[in-house]
């Protein structure tokens, strides 16, 4: 989001506050924030998402195991919208 920071400052750091206030622990622990976060990466069909959020999530101490586990939930939800 380098290019934000340059072209709309205010806005990449209001982007910056969002994300500070809500990837810490709080009702949820940060691991599980990142897993969700993960997931939703993959409904979204971000790959740079899934990346900065699986490495999040080991570093908040998740196992490759959850992680997949968190794919595989993903993909059951993009799937099963399809049988409509």
């Amino acid at each position: 989001m380098s290019f934000l920071s340059e072209i709309l400052p205010e806005t990449a750091e209001a982007f910056g506050q969002m994300r500070n206030s809500i990837f810490k622990d709080g009702y949820l622990d940060l691991k599980t924030k990142e897993l969700i976060a993960v997931a939703s990466s993959v409904l979204m069909r971000c790959q740079f998402c899934v990346d900065t959020h699986s490495q999040r999530a080991i570093n908040a101490g998740a196992t490759k195991e959850e992680i997949a586990d968190a794919i595989s939930v993903a993909m059951f939800i993009a799937a099963g919208s399809q049988t409509g």
